[in-house]
């Protein structure tokens, strides 16, 4: 119950709707309460004999009914709406806790997690929790109050059935209580498969181009199935066993209320109350016995709130990102001069990086060259904090990357991905996403000097042409350029550049190849090298082998070594294109 505390705490700022609920619930219960006594005083009126003043007396207690009966009805939806409106309010509130947390959790955690499961648990988790807060101002603070009040009116009436309703509580929580552990072990059993079936089921959306390819459509559809009938089956013995003890719990409190019933017939008969106080009694332990009756589908609801609300709280308690160090300052870069020193790093216990050191001068052009696996992105990922290095140091311009904030850091790097990783949206946002109060003018200057502004002008729209999901609307050479434009108009002095033109037709190279030479222009660039020709017209080489560095020098020097460059550029001389083709894939290189 701790997660509900949590939650409510979370949702502090809704105060005023709680007070204004509790206040209002009040005067339902109030209102309902004082049905049973009104009712028992005009069965007392009518058993009067020669007294002409009952007629109007009961017409009285009839018009104070319906008022009580009409105003709860107001009232009643008045409260409804209040709670409604928290609900959605704590909703907002849940999501918008949980979206900004995400976004400051360490990449490891995305790249462990897949993203339908982070989607699942904020549908589950802020809706469930939502849902709850909504049934518990609507019905479970009514319930409480009523119930507190009625035994307190029993209690006027009859100490001992008074007694005997209390014992209700107690008796019914502990049964409950009971079979909580084990009901929550199967809600976490099938939250699990929910949350890998959704999981799947958005990879396999977004790569439908794959999954079609390939003709996969019926194996994931047998996967999706497979964990969603898990879900399903898990729901059976979990559904099977909570009906069984409910029919356990409901026949212990008939039994108790037949002792109820049983002692207000025989007060009645032995004159020990009145007629009219009978009927009150009997109507207050109504008033009692339906919300306990239905109190079941209350703690199913709670327990499915705490259930849900767990992995809400794992992911909310996962720790953010590298934590700026006490008095980080910002960056200031004057030169873009970049240095590794004695770096190491793993994702694991094994070390991918073992202490890596090179430099990068100020306004030069280096490229990462090595196998697929050395760690040449992993480079990239650790000048931008993406991860903490295992040990050594990173410097822009002599300043410890670990002891700067980490928003002028990545402030001050721009990058180009291989996969241009853009938005859906127009391009006019899509370039402006790094300064979204640029100018139009200020984007239209970056898409000319990205190769970008030709094509967009053909575009009906324009700059605010809608280009879907991820950019399918545009073609790989289109995308690329947006994203160089986007890279231009961030305008920051150092630039990690995962080569963007390995996958691209010549024509399209050759637009996007300009366009980066004027992104390169002027600052410090990291090229994750995908082609030998890109490698040739390098300031630096760094070539990568076991997680070390190999070589660092020049083209023109390590052409002349043994290393990994020099054999790159004689294997691309002396075999068949095919030959040299398999040879450069071992780098992820093209000629």
């Amino acid at each position: 119950m701790g997660s509900l505390g949590k939650i409510f705490r979370y949702a502090s700022s809704l105060w005023p709707y709680y007070a204004l609920i509790s206040a209002l619930t009040l005067l339902i219960s109030g209102a309902q309460l004082l049905q049973p006594v009104l009712t028992g005083r005009m069965i007392d009126v009518l058993t009067r004999t020669g007294d002409s003043s009952r007629v109007n007396e009961i017409i009285t207690l009839v018009v104070i009914l319906f008022l009580m009966d009409a105003g709860s009805g107001v009232i009643n939806n008045v409260n409804g709406y209040l709670g409604d409106r928290m609900s959605a309010k704590l909703h907002k509130i849940l999501a918008e806790r949980y979206f900004k947390h995400l976004t400051t959790l360490p990449q490891s955690y995305f790249d462990r997690e897949l993203s339908g499961k982070i989607i699942g648990r904020l549908n589950r988790g802020t809706q469930q929790l939502s849902q709850f807060i909504n049934l518990f101002a609507n019905n479970f603070l009514q319930f409480v109050i009523t119930t507190v009040f009625a035994l307190a009116l029993t209690a006027k009436y009859s100490w001992l059935v008074a007694l005997q309703l209390a014992a209700l509580y107690p008796i019914f929580i502990f049964m409950t209580v009971k079979t909580s552990t084990k009901w929550q072990k199967w809600q976490a059993e099938r939250n699990h498969a929910l949350d890998t079936a959704l999981g799947r089921f958005s990879e396999s959306i977004s790569q439908i181009k794959v999954v079609k390819s390939f003709v996969q459509e019926n194996k994931e559809t047998r996967f999706f199935s497979k964990y969603m009938s898990e879900f399903v089956d898990k729901g059976k013995p979990q559904s099977r066993f909570w009906h069984n003890q409910d029919m356990i719990r409901r026949v212990v409190l008939a039994l108790i209320f037949l002792a109820v019933y049983l002692t207000i017939f025989i007060q009645a008969a032995n004159g020990d109350i009145t007629s009219g106080n009978a009927v009150t009694l009997m109507l207050l332990a109504f008033q009692v016995r339906i919300p306990i009756f239905s109190i079941s589908y209350l703690v199913e609801n709670t327990q499915k709130a705490v259930a849900d609300s767990r992995d809400y709280f794992e992911v909310m308690a996962e720790k953010p990102d590298i934590d700026d160090a006490i008095g980080a300052k910002k960056l200031k870069v004057s030169r873009g001069k970049i240095e590794f020193r004695d770096v190491s790093f793993g994702y694991t216990d094994e070390l991918v990086l073992k202490n890596l050191s090179f430099t990068a001068k100020a306004d030069s052009k280096i490229a990462l060259v090595g196998e697929s696996g050395e760690g040449k992105t992993t480079i990239t990922s650790l000048l931008m904090r993406l991860y903490a290095s295992s040990g050594g140091s990173i410097y822009i311009d002599d300043q410890d990357i670990s002891k700067v904030t980490q928003s002028s850091l990545r402030g001050s790097i721009g990058v180009v991905f291989q996969d241009p990783s853009l938005f859906s949206g127009t391009i006019r946002e899509n370039i402006a996403y790094a300064n979204p109060k640029a100018s139009i003018s200020e984007v239209e200057s970056a898409a000319k000097a990205a190769n970008a502004h030709e094509f967009i002008e053909k575009f009906e729209k324009g700059y605010e042409t809608e280009i879907g999901e991820r950019g399918l609307k545009l073609s790989g050479g289109q995308k690329q350029r947006i994203a160089i434009a986007r890279a231009i108009l961030k305008n920051a002095p150092i630039l990690v550049l995962d080569e963007a033109t390995s996958s691209l037709d010549n024509k399209s190279e050759l637009l996007v190849q300009e366009a980066l030479e004027r992104l390169m222009k002027g600052r410090t660039t990291i090229i994750i090298a995908h082609r030998l020709s890109t490698i040739q017209n390098v300031d630096t080489i760094v070539t990568l082998r076991n997680g070390m560095v190999d070589e660092i020098g020049s083209p023109a020097k390590l052409a002349h070594t043994k290393g990994i460059y020099a054999r790159l550029l004689s294997l691309s001389k002396k075999k068949s294109a095919e030959e040299v083709k398999k040879a450069l894939q071992e780098f992820d290189l093209k000629v």
